[in-house]
Formats: structure tokens, C-alpha cells, sequence
């Protein structure tokens, strides 16, 4: 394809505006039109001078998008995302890739049937800090993992709880909207995890969904990451809160939310500092921090340029629907955990009926 790539926003929700908001700033792309039925996402179109269409029916009649992003609630994605692929519309999806493993499933067989693009909006993979420490670990910098730690801790105001579908199971709760990025991520440095323990709890607002979660995961390939997700407390200490990724919404503050011990060294995001021994490991000695470096850039930016790409030249996508789905079946898993109140062996072998 050449020529400027026309993207229509599906959902102008929080996370449908940072990505109007992104495409605003990209050389090759540009909003389209803006898909919502509410007030609203009417208003802004009008705002931003672009059309506000009712549905995905009328958008593909309409014949006016190159691409879509999809931002709409998790249990909209899979009839969403395949009225477009099977209308030969590329896909931008945001994660998690589908409310249930049986639509992710069948998101995978069109994705992969169709021949259009479907990238999952894991939109961390292409930040910069993420991609080196990805290089550092894969190098063996840290050695092998021997235990990660990983805090989220956001504090979600009242008004974030109007949307209904944040309040519902299989759609809301920060197992779903928030961790899935760092099991994304973990699995992204450290390979597939092999069995998850948890304990959530509701007991901060009381909805049927989570608000507060621990969880302890085992890796395929050796060691242990334990996480503390919540979204009733009070802290910096969160990917988001420390990143800078979006600093019109998150300020970012000078503190780590990621922390990953291996047995050659250590490594912190998002400051990138790598921590290593003067001669061999040993905790009488101190410990030599690295920054490692690198070019900062717009993981929103970089994921948009990247889905451009897939457009105009074919390829894979960084974070495909098969890899997105074994992230929600290690969710599931947790989940499960948390119910049972047992250790859950994570099974991907739904993913390899489909090879």
C-alpha cells in the first residue's frame, strides 16, 4: 500500500484518545474517522473535524478506513475485529485480546485464515526500555532467573468505575486491564510461565470483580516472580506511575516497579539499571549499577509505526493473537487460582490445536 494510511478509532474511550491522540503526531497516518455512539465520541469527531459514524457496519459501507484500531469493551473484540478483518480492514486490538480463551481462539483462526494484519495492542513491547532490557536479558547480562518482583499499585478514582464494564467479570478488574501487561512482559524476557498461585480480593470497593491481587508464578524455564496488583492503592510504584509512556494522563515518578534478581546480576525498570558484582556474586560485596542506555520514543508512536509496516509491507506482528491468547490463558489460570485457593499448571495446549 502507499500513501497515507487512513485509521478509523473504534471506542473514544481513555484509551481510544491516546491513540487520536497519537495519530495526530504520526507522518503516514491520520484519523479517519471515529466510531462511537455516545455523545461524546460525536463531540469530539465534530472537534476534530472528522466523522462520527454509529457502527462497524456502517464504517465498512462507507469504505473511508485503511485500518482500524479497536477500543471498544473486551466482549465486543471478536465480533468487532472479524466483521473488519472479513472486510479486508487491518487490525490494531486493544489487549486483552478477547473477554474469554474460546473468542481468542477464533480470533487466531481469522487472524491467521485471513491474511489481513491483526496486531494486539501491547503497546509496551515497543518502548525502547522494554526492547533493551529485552536485549540485556536475552544477552544473559542477569544470568538465569532466579525471582522477579513487579508492583502495580494505582489508585483509580471513583469516576474511573461509571463505565459499567470496568465493574464486570471478564471485562474489569486489574487482572484483566492492568496485569495482563506485565504477564505480557514477563513472559516477553523469561518464557513461558508453568504453574501461577494467587489471592485476589474485592474487599476495598466490593464489586464483582477484584480490586486487589497477589499472585506467584513459576517459569517453564526456572525461576519464580511474585506481583501485587491493586487498583484501590495508594502508591507510585506502577509501570504507569514510573514510565512516562503517557504524561497526559500518568505523571511519572522517579521510583522502579520492576525488579528481576538473576544469578549473574540484577535489573530495574523502568530506570534500566543493571546491577553487577565485581568478580563473582557474592552479598558481602557491593553491587556496580549501569545505566544502561537508550533512545527514548513514544511506545504509542512506535506501536502505530510498526502497524503501518504491517500494512504496507506484510510480516509478523510483534504481539500477535497467538501470543496474546497465551497471556489470557495464563490469566485464566490465575484466576482459577485465586478461586480455588490451589497451585494452577498453566496449559497453552489449546494454542498448538491451532498449528
Amino acid at each position: 500500500m502507499t500513501g497515507s494510511i487512513g485509521v478509523a478509532v473504534i471506542g473514544a474511550g481513555a484509551i481510544g484518545r491516546t491513540h487520536i491522540d497519537t495519530l495526530a503526531r504520526m507522518e503516514g497516518q491520520y484519523l479517519a474517522t471515529i466510531i462511537d455512539p455516545a455523545p461524546p465520541g460525536a463531540a469530539l469527531a465534530r472537534s476534530l473535524g472528522v466523522p462520527c459514524l454509529p457502527d462497524v457496519a456502517t464504517l465498512i459501507d462507507a469504505g473511508i478506513a485503511d485500518a482500524a484500531i479497536v477500543a471498544t469493551p473486551n466482549e465486543t473484540h471478536l465480533p468487532i475485529s472479524e466483521a473488519l478483518l472479513q472486510a479486508g480492514i487491518p487490525v490494531l486490538l486493544e489487549k486483552p485480546v478477547a473477554e474469554s480463551l474460546a473468542s481468542a481462539l477464533r480470533l487466531i483462526e481469522i487472524a491467521e485464515e485471513g491474511g489481513r494484519p491483526l496486531l494486539v495492542g501491547h503497546h509496551r513491547r515497543h518502548n525502547p526500555i522494554i526492547r533493551k532490557a529485552h536485549e540485556a536479558i536475552r544477552a544473559g547480562r542477569i544470568g538465569n532467573l532466579v525471582m522477579a518482583t513487579v508492583t502495580c499499585s494505582l489508585a483509580k478514582p471513583p469516576s474511573y468505575f461509571e463505565a459499567a464494564w470496568r465493574r464486570t467479570p471478564g471485562a474489569g478488574g486489574p487482572l484483566l486491564i492492568n496485569l495482563v501487561h506485565e504477564i505480557d512482559l514477563l513472559r516477553h524476557f523469561f518464557g513461558e510461565v508453568a504453574t501461577v498461585q494467587a489471592i485476589a480480593s474485592n474487599g476495598r470497593r466490593g464489586f464483582a470483580v477484584e480490586d486487589t491481587a497477589a499472585v506467584a508464578l513459576t517459569f517453564a524455564n526456572g525461576g519464580l516472580a511474585t506481583l501485587c496488583i491493586s487498583d484501590a492503592a495508594t502508591g507510585p510504584w506502577a509501570w504507569d506511575l514510573t514510565a512516562g509512556e503517557n504524561p497526559v494522563r500518568f505523571p511519572a515518578h522517579p521510583v522502579t516497579a520492576h525488579h528481576y534478581a538473576g544469578s549473574r546480576a540484577g535489573l530495574s525498570l523502568p530506570d534500566l539499571t543493571l546491577w553487577e558484582p565485581e568478580g563473582e556474586p557474592d552479598w558481602t560485596r557491593r553491587l556496580q549499577p549501569t545505566i544502561l542506555e537508550v533512545e527514548a520514543a513514544d511506545p504509542y508512536e512506535e506501536q502505530l509505526r510498526h502497524f503501518g509496516n504491517l500494512i504496507r509491507e506484510g510480516g509478523t506482528p510483534l504481539v500477535s493473537a497467538r501470543d496474546a491468547t497465551a497471556n489470557l490463558i495464563v490469566l485464566d489460570a490465575i484466576r482459577a487460582a485465586a478461586e480455588s485457593g490451589c497451585a494452577v499448571a498453566v496449559d497453552l495446549s489449546p494454542l498448538d490445536l491451532k498449528d
